[in-house]
């Protein structure tokens, strides 16, 4: 599997993007999809997780009603709507890929496939 991440840039404080990941040579529908963001010096953490049938999600507390996650899974994407960015959101964010099991969507060690990381950089 293959995971294709995109959407990054320099925005303002406050501004909004949107990431995208692409995936390809997989099935796509069986795989829970995460996204992990690592600032510099700091370690990889968990940002959103989504199952693979989109019916649920979850969200680490420090981008809970600013980001949201979703996914297509007739275009093999997921995304992540991030709102209200603050300059502690600068990271490059990864996404990431795991087959059906939601147990462990926080823990970088449980997925199996992962994307090459799109740099997100916010401006204060």
């Amino acid at each position: 599997v293959q995971l294709q991440a995109c959407g990054g840039g320099l925005v303002q404080a406050g501004g909004s993007l949107r990431l995208s990941c692409a995936a390809s040579g997989g099935t796509f529908s069986t795989y829970v999809m995460g996204w992990f963001r690592q600032a510099p010096g700091k370690e990889r953490e968990f940002a959103a997780a989504i199952s693979w049938s989109g019916g649920t999600t979850y969200y680490a507390d420090s981008v809970k009603g600013r980001f949201t996650i979703s996914r297509d899974n007739a275009k093999n994407t997921v995304y992540l709507q991030m709102n209200s960015l603050k300059p502690e959101d600068t990271a490059v964010y990864y996404c990431a890929a795991r087959n059906r099991v939601w147990v462990g969507v926080t823990q970088c060690g449980k997925y199996d496939y992962w994307g090459q990381g799109t740099l997100v950089t916010v401006s204060s």
